[in-house]
């Protein structure tokens, strides 16, 4: 099997200014996650690297640059799944933890569990010698513009958590909404794995819980169908359950990557207006790209090519 990775950086009203600084961080998160695999090593290390380096890199929603909640507090949420043996790890309500990504590879690896959460996830963090920042060093000066913005629109009187007509104002005001960042790879041995990681969504009320750490909503990795990592409103995507979704249109449709990407994340938002994205690799190699928001940042490499963009309808190729 040919090793493939697809990234995701997010999917929202991603303004322009933020454009370059996103596609450099997708380019440098491929480089780092391809060459795991080029190696021979495994999908799962791949995605867990490729998902790390846009931890650190403040152009993403979470680790370093996550959303800000009500409080002015940054709580991050990962997941990660081995197609082979269906084992994953999941964490929410992480603070002050630079790669979540990595506390839920060790909850995969270190428990019995699936999923922790909260100030138990922070005490097994410590456990296993994870790093436990100074207070509020995740926080950046964009974040707290983002939370400022938002609690504005609130003074203001306009409620956009619950209201359907005003959710896309809420995107083009806060810009922040549901970008989460994720990766999908298959290695040569044909095994996938996904992994994704998130801040939620700006002004999100403190112990608020995504679609990220929800298997089959966030993340779902199975080598006998595919994998996939989805991005963008948490509450329509847990309520459409839209990995599993996709994973089920290549599994009992037989549609391909692409295809079954498409038409789930457009009826997900035909369904329930909000928008969101995906990024899907079937157990046949091939790959699915698709977003129903304004801008989505994606990328993959495959064979010796690059292929990336952050537009609706634009795609670009780059020879490695």
């Amino acid at each position: 099997m040919q090793p493939i990775l697809i990234v995701q950086g997010g999917a929202g009203d991603i303004t322009d200014s933020r454009v370059p600084g996103k596609l450099t961080g997708i380019k440098e998160s491929l480089r780092v996650g391809i060459k795991i695999l080029e190696n021979g090593g495994s999908s799962l290390d791949a995605v867990e690297e490729a998902v790390r380096s846009m931890e650190l890199d403040e152009n993403f929603n979470t680790g370093y640059g996550a959303c800000l909640n009500t409080d002015g507090v940054v709580e991050v949420e990962a997941s990660i799944m081995d197609g082979k043996s269906l084992k994953s790890g999941c964490v929410t309500l992480l603070q002050d933890i630079m790669h979540p990504i990595s506390v839920a590879r060790k909850v995969m690896e270190k428990t019995n569990h699936t999923f922790i959460g909260g100030e138990s996830a922070m005490n097994f963090a410590r456990t296993q010698k994870f790093e436990v920042l100074p207070q509020g060093s995740l926080v950046t000066e964009n974040a707290k513009i983002a939370l400022e913005e938002f609690k504005e629109r609130q003074r203001k009187g306009l409620d956009t958590f619950f209201s359907r007509t005003e959710l896309d104002k809420k995107q083009e005001s806060v810009g922040e909404l549901g970008e989460t960042v994720g990766a999908v790879a298959i290695d040569a041995n044909g095994n996938i794995a996904v992994a994704t990681s998130t801040g939620g969504m700006t002004g999100k009320i403190p112990g608020r819980i995504g679609d990220t750490p929800i298997l089959g909503c966030g993340t779902y990795a199975d080598n006998e169908i595919g994998g996939v990592s989805t991005t963008g409103h948490g509450e329509t995507i847990m309520r459409f359950n839209l990995a599993q979704r996709i994973l089920q249109r290549i599994s009992y449709k037989e549609e391909n990557a692409q295809k079954a990407t498409e038409d789930v994340t457009m009826e997900m938002t035909k369904r329930l207006v909000g928008t969101g994205g995906a990024i899907t690799i079937d157990k046949k190699g091939d790959v699915g790209v698709y977003f129903t928001s304004k801008r989505m940042a994606w990328g993959y490499i495959k064979g010796n090519q690059l292929v990336y963009g952050i537009n609706q309808g634009e795609t670009f190729t780059e020879d490695l």
